[in-house]
């Protein structure tokens, strides 16, 4: 198998991996399906931050696509030697897994930081809404018996936790996904397209 299709292969995993981000930020939007908290903007701030939808999304399906397009690459080269440009090609795939890097980078940075701070609840004893975890520094995820704090709306904590560790988790494997492509951009850049790569 030679470079590009590997860089293919990636392209394809990252293309998946991008349309569950934005679906699983899309459901953060909309607590038990219910759209009321979204337009009374009774969401947590990191939920409005668009991180599964622009980073670990839109700026992850810009590579993935660049990736895809490698394979039935058809330059004919640069000075009349065809895997030169190629070989240029596969270089340039590194420009856009960096921007892949920064997409899933704040994927994962913004899903860290919703699942310390906690979500954005109406709670009984406040009478108001409030970040009741905000002072646990994520301590709250091990502590079950507190998430009933959260009246509404309901199961918000577990909706919370379970969406940002989903974005968290995709966010890491596009991250590496990522980066192996900026290896095996370089390598097939200055090897060419004909060596052997074991990614798939």
């Amino acid at each position: 198998m030679c470079f590009g299709s590997c860089a293919r292969c990636i392209g394809y995993k990252l293309l998946i991996l991008a349309l569950l981000s934005i679906v699983a930020n899309i459901l953060l939007y909309f607590p038990n399906g219910e759209t009321r908290f979204a337009s009374e903007h009774h969401l947590g701030k990191y939920v409005e931050c668009l991180h599964g939808i622009l980073g670990g999304g839109f700026l992850v399906l810009i590579p993935a696509a660049v990736f895809i397009g490698l394979h039935n690459d058809d330059c004919c080269g640069c000075f009349g030697h065809e895997d030169c440009g190629k070989s240029c090609a596969m270089l340039s795939s590194v420009l856009a897994a960096f921007i892949g890097i920064l997409g899933s980078g704040y994927c994962i940075i913004i899903s860290a930081l919703g699942l310390s701070q906690g979500p954005y609840c109406f709670t009984h004893l406040e009478r108001n809404w409030i970040y009741p975890f905000s002072e646990s520094s994520g301590g709250y995820l091990f502590e079950y018996n507190k998430w009933s704090k959260c009246q509404e709306p309901q199961n918000i904590v577990q909706w919370n936790v379970t969406l940002f560790s989903i974005l968290l988790v995709l966010g890491g494997i596009e991250f590496i996904l990522c980066f192996i492509q900026i290896i095996n951009g370089i390598l097939g850049g200055l090897c060419g397209l004909c060596c052997i790569c074991a990614c798939c």
